[in-house]
């Protein structure tokens, strides 16, 4: 296998023109899409506007096409970058040239990703990603396989000393093992046991308004006939009112149900974890591949996810917080379908000694249920009113169902909620449906405040707010003088500790 030299400026794969150019036709016709159409159509029905013929509109269209494929050649010509001892060096622009130098210490993840047009040209686009910033540093639009590992193994590297016996390709192969590697079927399991509750909701909002606004049409058709021949429907039973609501439920439920099990499957397909020596690797998807890794001295918080469904069918999600705000990417730091044993043997690589350093386990104060009670009531007012606003005195049946609900959400949503606080990690457990285990490391926390209501102050019951370089976490309705222990504890820890927090 050939080895590419990164000491001195290269460019990228002459490919690199296909992918610019559809990425920047797309971006430009997203733009300018609605006036495309109204002029286009405004054109051909009148044969001209303002003296532009379709034949002139289609030549136009054209040089469009022509000034992006020029532009797309001009950057890719002047896309060159190499690498130091110590840095990743980079050089582009068109007219106004750019000079990017990023130490490889800053370096927070570098991820290899191939959509579905790099898949038919076979490419593979590279992303290096440092701390807190909103989007990627630098993407190499088209790079072969072979040479976007070899650069993102160098890019981790402590040095460029290159083995001569051994490329630094060959070592990432043979030091590979895959770990994981999730079957059909359990993604399959993941897909139907996900909390489509949201889903459920968003799908019943959306067929209420799309009924509302096609009323008049689906009277013409004679729908709610059709319906009552169905299933004999009688508006002064309530049996056959709640079959009418029950199998309009129903298909939401199986649409919602269906629209996790698709979207499971393309953003997970053929999902892969790899142990190297010191790092995970996360490879999945169908259209968009993505290839990532995953240091444990970045990570900055782990949130573990299952339910009583896929705790019996043996599934548990982990997804890994890094430092970075770019919320789309962050989702491809999912990791989905794990058995329990491999859950713990993965949160002991990346946060080593959590099982053997466990703190005391303990709760919200009762508090917590009342706050829960006062958010149920709020929506079951809210849920009455509209109910009856747009159903009637029938809509307050609803209410047999709900009531033991409100109920079960306050005492689980309680019974979930803990927090434990040992000498080098937090952990903070909540859910309702979900059950979700957030963890810290003690000294990658950035900052901690305690925050308190006009209603907690007489009670001396406050929340005490965790933030990290990713994401903030809460403890939430706990004593006034536990939470200024805590406070000062976590302080005494963070600034004694000469550790880094990435």
């Amino acid at each position: 296998m050939e080895i590419t030299d990164f000491s001195h400026p290269i460019r990228q794969s002459s490919k690199g023109i296909i992918v610019i150019f559809a990425f920047k036709t797309i971006s430009f016709f997203k733009k300018f899409f609605v006036l495309f159409i109204a002029f286009g159509l405004s054109i051909v029905k009148n044969q001209t506007l303002g003296g532009v013929t379709p034949f002139r509109l289609l030549l136009g269209l054209i040089t469009v096409l022509i000034v992006i494929l020029v532009i797309a050649i001009l950057k890719y010509l002047n896309f060159k970058f190499h690498l130091s001892d110590d840095d990743f060096h980079l050089a582009t622009g068109v007219i106004n040239k750019d000079n990017t130098i990023i130490p490889k210490s800053k370096i927070q993840n570098v991820y290899i990703k191939q959509n579905f047009l790099q898949q038919v040209i076979n490419v593979v686009s590279l992303k290096i990603e440092t701390a807190g910033d909103k989007k990627s540093e630098i993407e190499i639009n088209a790079l072969d396989k072979a040479t976007a590992l070899d650069l993102k193994s160098k890019l981790f590297a402590k040095n460029n000393v290159v083995n001569a016996v051994e490329s630094p390709t060959q070592a990432v192969v043979k030091d590979r093992d895959v770990f994981f590697k999730v079957t059909p079927i359990r993604l399959l399991l993941e897909g139907i046991s996900q909390n489509h509750f949201k889903s459920f909701l968003l799908i019943t909002t959306f067929v209420f308004g799309l009924y509302t606004e096609l009323e008049d049409y689906l009277k013409a058709l004679n729908i709610e006939e059709r319906i009552e021949d169905y299933v004999n429907f009688d508006e002064e039973t309530i049996f056959n009112l709640i079959l009418t609501n029950a199998i309009l439920i129903l298909g939401a439920v199986l649409f919602s149900l269906l629209f996790s099990v698709v979207k499971t499957f393309i953003i997970n397909f053929n999902l892969e974890v790899v142990e190297h020596q010191k790092t995970v690797e996360i490879n999945k998807g169908l259209f968009d591949k993505v290839s990532l890794s995953l240091t444990p001295s970045r990570i900055q918080n782990l949130v573990i996810s299952t339910n009583r469904l896929k705790q019996a069918l043996g599934l548990h999600s982990m997804a890994v917080k890094q430092a970075m705000v770019n919320v789309k990417q962050q989702k491809n730091f999912n990791i989905v379908a794990l058995e329990k044993e491999q859950l713990h043997y993965l949160i002991n690589k990346l946060l080593s000694g959590y099982f053997e350093d466990e703190g005391e386990k303990r709760k919200p104060r009762p508090y917590y249920m009342r706050i829960a009670t006062l958010e149920m009531l709020l929506f079951f007012t809210v849920l009455n009113g509209l109910g009856f606003a747009f159903l009637g005195i029938d809509a307050l049946w609803v209410n047999l169902i709900f009531i033991p609900l409100a109920v079960l959400y306050v005492l689980t949503s309680y019974r979930k909620a803990y927090y434990r606080i040992s000498e080098n990690f937090i952990t903070i457990g909540s859910g309702v449906i979900d059950t979700t285990t957030q963890i810290l490391e003690i000294h990658k926390i950035q900052s901690v405040k305690l925050k308190q209501s006009i209603f907690q102050r007489p009670r001396k019951v406050v929340s005490l707010v965790i933030s990290t370089a990713s994401q903030s976490v809460t403890i939430p309705y706990i004593s006034k003088s536990e939470a200024l222990s805590i406070n000062n504890y976590l302080l005494y820890k963070v600034e004694s500790q000469d550790r880094d927090w990435m």
